[in-house]
């Protein structure tokens, strides 16, 4: 194993509702969706149109600047409705499936004797494609380059994030499969660990891969802080990255033959009953899991993390990207006295505003109400203190606002995408919308060069 890279910035959110390690089974979705909004980067233009039949695999759109990039249905059914938003905007797909799946089949032949350049042609065609980010920017990787590496980080620090040796339980020869794919198209495939595997991890056994080690708070478990510790950007460098769950279903595809995007996911929060694991397919709706989970307050439901996930209602649909559904009470009250309050036992505090630095083992049930409105940044240090990257935040911030393209690329927009500025977005004590910003400044850098 390698040399342990210490994560010493950062911060650890300890929430109620950690996922008991119990996979239980529930019935399929009524309805599936495709959206395209989870891939940045794109423009769809649609395949199908309503009423069209499809099975899993089946073209729904593709990109419009890069045609050769196919969005593809993860369920056989019938498309039921192509949901627009403002100027007709392409909000998402529903599918109504079929009681039995149907797979388009794909001949995979032998991965060895494939060229490199026919192996990203397979995988742009059967759909696999999007499973594949690259850095800088945090976008659907582009089919023509050639990147340096492609990084694969093997824990999630996030709250309540889910165990990933135990999602992986039962998976090991279709994740060895995937990363023999991933080496296929690169040859070198960096995989990061945390310092305290489990026994019966899958990953510690898996060949072909450079093993990195870290350890620390939350961010540690975010690629981009792994890629900056390890192989920093620079300006023209390109990699790769690809979550856990895509390595297993891009071995499938060479196993099998099938476009399979089931996976293990995580229900956690405060508001559920039973957090556990359950099995479902990407873009499946949430309801079946309505069960397990107190609807009789005002919840919230997030596909993803607290951090960085989106809000998808009561009846939303599962993202692409996403192992975890977590649901929080919504923060639609208003607290006597507000911040003045001093009994305020059950708040959580990064500073020693409040009592939680004394009791550093309490879970919290934490709402989404942010406490105040926003203002003017407020030079304090505190974004430094959890971002272990050796860039300036705010300043990087004023840069994208000021649309400052030399000074956003002096201050490191290569190195950084949403999830690595969350923890900043959440200590922040003006209140500032550090995500979107972050993500507007990538939208230019794209734009302009």
């Amino acid at each position: 194993m390698s040399n342990v890279i210490q994560i010493r910035k950062g911060l650890d959110i300890s929430l109620k509702g950690k996922a008991e390690k119990v996979l239980t089974k529930i019935s399929g979705a009524a309805v599936y969706a495709v959206k395209p909004d989870d891939f940045q980067g794109i423009t769809p233009k649609l395949t199908v149109k309503e009423g069209d039949t499809v099975l899993a695999g089946t073209p729904l759109f593709t990109d419009k600047h890069r045609p050769e990039i196919n969005f593809v249905s993860p369920v056989s059914g019938t498309v039921q409705q192509i949901v627009r938003g403002d100027k007709r905007k392409l909000l998402a797909i529903t599918i109504t499936p079929t009681a039995e799946q149907e797979f388009l089949r794909h001949e995979t032949g032998n991965l060895n004797a494939l060229s490199r350049e026919a192996l990203v042609a397979f995988l742009l065609k059967s759909g696999a494609w999007p499973f594949l980010k690259q850095r800088p920017y945090g976008i659907i990787a582009n089919p023509a380059d050639q990147p340096k590496a492609i990084f694969i980080s093997g824990f999630d620090s996030a709250p309540l994030a889910p165990d990933m040796d135990y999602v992986l339980t039962g998976e090991a020869e279709a994740f060895q499969k995937g990363i023999d794919v991933l080496r296929q198209l690169t040859g070198k495939v960096h995989l990061s660990m945390n310092d305290q595997p489990a026994a019966t991890s899958i990953l510690q056994k898996v060949k072909g891969v450079e093993f990195h080690t870290f350890k620390g708070p939350h961010p540690a478990g975010n690629v981009g802080v792994q890629i900056h510790h390890i192989a920093p950007l620079n300006k023209g460098d390109v990699v790769w990255t690809i979550d856990l769950q895509h390595i297993v279903s891009l071995g499938r595809l060479f196993l099998k033959g099938v476009y399979d995007v089931s996976k293990v996911i995580a229900l956690v929060g405060s508001e559920v009953k039973k957090p556990r694991y359950f099995r479902m397919i990407s873009g499946a709706c949430i309801k079946p899991l309505h069960d397990y989970i107190n609807t009789a307050g005002s919840p919230r439901y997030i596909s993803g993390n607290v951090l960085t996930g989106t809000n998808i209602g009561a009846e939303g649909f599962l993202s692409f990207y996403d192992s975890m559904i977590s649901v929080i009470p919504e923060g639609d009250h208003y607290e006597f006295l507000g911040w003045a309050n001093p009994f305020r036992m059950k708040k959580f505090s990064v500073s020693r505003s409040y009592f939680s630095w004394i009791f550093p083992d309490k879970e919290y049930a934490l709402d989404t109400n942010i406490n105040g409105g926003q203002r003017a940044f407020v030079m304090n240090g505190e974004y430094e203190k959890v971002l272990p990257m050796d860039i300036y935040p705010v300043y990087l911030l004023k840069a994208i606002l000021a649309e400052d393209i030399d000074k956003m690329e002096q201050l490191g927009i290569y190195e950084v995408v949403e999830e690595d500025l969350a923890l900043c977005e959440f200590v922040c004590t003006s209140k500032i919308d550090v995500q979107d910003i972050l993500r507007k400044g990538i939208n230019l850098m794209i734009k302009e060069m």
